[in-house]
């Protein structure tokens, strides 16, 4: 098995949406001709060239790729020198020794960002004696890193999801950088994460505008790939008219059965979803579309090509090539609680995460059952000491399988609001929250998204073993000022009406002033002319059918109940018509 998962992978050509349903596989449609399939057209290039540089990302399933390139050389009676780049690393321990200092020690889930580059993991006396061999036709030279090696020739690049990354390293068929065996999932994410993506983001980055051919490689039997030119024109031509990128779906030990319900594109061999990842594009992809032929590449591409007309002048020059917002939905319907939580200050992720920026959230509720809520902020009464002392005292029950498992009894120390159907709850850094079973909550936002420090998990274990606590890390966070009445008068937003006629209303719905994002609410009959007003517009559809979005440029294309795209800061107008003849809401959250 090459992938551990139920989630369907990406098809090479796109299905018809008949329905109108959610699409789990969104596309951006180019002009006809821009995207091929197959390793005979791969072959049928590469042999126009002498010297191929073939790189790629971490995942790569390289022997495959090579067996079957290998195969059709031999079949046209090509001779061809292969250059393994993995011949040229550092020995194993040496590249051990030089990541230790990110991996957090024997921390589950946290390191920080590794500081270095590529050419870090290899040897240079090594990668000098990769030349080529002037007796054959083709010379290759392959793997991750390639084009650190001194050699003019052709370049391609390999790109892999990371939603595929994982799915692979969790069937233990890939590793991380340098090595040759895999470990526990778990631990080797966490070395993605802080090592390995750093490192070969910024190596992608470095060689964007050299590429003469990008593939993606996410199917082992039938790779799809674009030339580099028009892959870089297309980023361009996104970054001026719309976005959707691919969503991808996770169960979870408190996951509901709403998007399971709702979403009925998404595989129904699970037990349920907890998490979608909508727009949280570290670890999500955009697809091309041409001639009904699928292309998916990673996000990061389009900000390392087109950050400034994505963010606008402003939001480029504070958030560089880093995209700042990020949309999830998190489903406890027929579910759980969520943990209760917490997420660093700023100063905290810099110092101890390497992050640029914290993890300011707000809880936007899509739907709800009746009695459910939210729990957010302290009670008026709150004793920090008391509550760290039961907090650690049911965390060592869980941990001594000799006595029995102590609950705590969360709503005597946090306060839970009744949560209801476009109810935004804000919780800026260092805000105790989770939400409560029974919410279809879309979460609105900062990028980051792994640090969560878990104070109590309802005594969950997962498989078996209690899961990560972070109580000393969350209380070095919590603001115990966020407590009592102050709460539902500061952390519960107030929709505003700021303009209004017989066509559609828009309502503010303030964030936190430690938000540096806003959020409106559009709400229409039948269309809405806006502006992106210099700023990325991340859109949500959260009531109705469907809306077509026409952009200043033309484009049009349509969006459905539940999805999420992103109108470009250089699209500067765009307009939203409503398919139904019943009135759309669609959020617009943008940069202050």
């Amino acid at each position: 098995m090459k992938r551990k998962t139920e989630q369907l992978l990406l098809p090479v050509e796109k299905k018809i949406n008949s329905e109108n349903n959610y699409d789990i596989f969104p596309s951006y449609e180019l002009s006809p001709g821009k995207i091929n399939v197959g390793f005979e057209k791969l072959a049928k290039e590469l042999v126009k060239h002498e010297k191929i540089i073939m790189d790629g990302y971490g995942g790569v399933f390289w022997q495959e790729i090579k067996d079957n390139l290998d195969q059709i050389f031999k079949a046209k009676g090509i001779s061809v020198s292969w250059h393994n780049i993995a011949d040229a690393l550092l020995p194993e321990k040496e590249i051990a020794e030089l990541v230790a200092p990110f991996l957090g020690g024997d921390d589950p889930i946290f390191g920080s960002k590794f500081t270095g580059e590529i050419n870090d993991f290899f040897d240079k006396k090594k990668l000098n004696s990769l030349s080529e061999d002037n007796k054959v036709d083709l010379n290759i030279v392959y793997g991750t890193g390639a084009k650190l090696v001194d050699w003019t020739g052709y370049l391609v690049y390999i790109d892999i999801p990371k939603n595929e990354i994982q799915y692979r390293a969790r069937a233990e068929e890939i590793y991380n950088l340098g090595l040759s065996s895999p470990a526990k999932p778990h631990k080797m994410y966490k070395q993605f994460y802080f090592v390995d993506w750093v490192v070969l983001n910024l190596h992608k980055k470095a060689m964007l505008t050299e590429l003469d051919l990008i593939i993606d490689g996410q199917r082992t039997d039938q790779l799809t790939f674009m030339f580099g030119d028009e892959f870089r024109t297309s980023l361009t031509e996104i970054s001026k008219n719309y976005f959707r990128v691919r969503p991808w779906f996770e169960p979870g030990s408190w996951g509901g059965q709403w998007m399971k319900k709702r979403f009925s594109t998404l595989p129904q061999n699970v037990s349920n979803y907890a998490w979608s990842f909508e727009l949280i594009v570290p670890e999500n992809g955009i697809i091309f579309e041409s001639n009904k032929k699928l292309l998916e590449v990673s996000f990061d591409f389009l900000m390392y090509n087109n950050s400034e007309a994505v963010l606008g002048e402003q939001g480029a020059e504070r958030f560089g090539n880093e995209f700042p917002i990020r949309i999830d939905y998190l489903d406890t319907v027929a579910g759980g609680n969520l943990s209760i939580q917490c997420h660093p200050k700023t100063d905290y992720i810099k110092k101890h995460f390497g992050e640029n920026f914290t993890q300011d959230e707000t809880y936007y509720i899509i739907d709800s059952e009746s009695n459910s809520g939210v729990y957010l902020g302290f009670q008026e009464n709150i004793d920090p000491e008391e509550f760290r002392k039961v907090l650690e005292n049911s965390r060592d029950s869980l941990e001594n399988d000799q006595v029995e498992d102590i609950p705590v009894e969360i709503e005597k120390y946090v306060q839970k609001i009744t949560a209801e159907k476009h109810d935004l709850f804000l919780i800026p850094n260092g805000t105790i929250h989770g939400s409560g079973s029974g919410n279809l909550v879309l979460e609105i936002s900062s990028t980051p998204y792994i640090f969560t420090f878990k104070l109590y998990d309802w005594l969950r274990k997962s498989p078996g073993k209690p899961r990560p606590i972070n109580i000393e890390r969350g209380f070095e966070n919590l603001c115990f000022d966020r407590k009592g009445e102050k709460v539902k008068a500061e952390l519960v937003s107030k929709p505003d009406v700021i303009e209004k006629n017989a066509e559609y209303k828009i309502l503010h719905l303030p964030t936190h002033q430690q938000h540096f994002y806003d959020v409106y609410r559009l709400e229409f009959k039948n269309e809405i002319k806006t502006t992106t007003d210099g700023s990325c517009n991340v859109m949500v559809v959260v009531e109705g059918e469907s809306i077509i979005l026409e952009t200043k440029s033309g484009k049009r294309a349509r969006f459905n109940y539940g999805e999420t795209f992103v109108i470009p800061a250089a699209a500067e107008q765009y307009k939203l018509i409503n398919e139904s003849n019943k009135i759309v809401k669609v959020l617009k959250v943008f940069l202050k």
